[in-house]
């Protein structure tokens, strides 16, 4: 029987990564028409590390799912704020 060769990568499957991911919520200040959200979401969906953003309108919040190794809530927070939508950390 010959011996079966693996690939390096099946060889350390032993080591595992474990990526957290914290959510934090934001004030969201400014938002007074329907593409106000869009424009929100998608500069906060900008920061690198960033997993996901859902803003809520009516309560005037985005909840945010990130990586904290690579975004900081202050980063997130200075991306809505820097297109007219000053945002802040609520919560935690």
């Amino acid at each position: 029987m010959l011996p079966l060769a693996l690939p390096a990568s099946a060889q350390s499957a032993s080591e595992t990564v474990t990526v957290k991911e914290l959510t934090q919520t934001f004030a969201i200040e400014n938002m007074y028409c329907a593409l106000c959200p869009v424009t929100v979401r998608k500069a906060m969906e900008g920061v690198a590390g960033v997993k996901s953003v859902k803003v809520d309108f009516e309560a005037k919040t985005a909840t945010v799912a990130y990586d904290p190794s690579t975004a900081t809530v202050a980063a997130i927070a200075a991306a809505s704020t820097n297109v007219g939508y000053p945002a802040k950390a609520i919560g935690s």
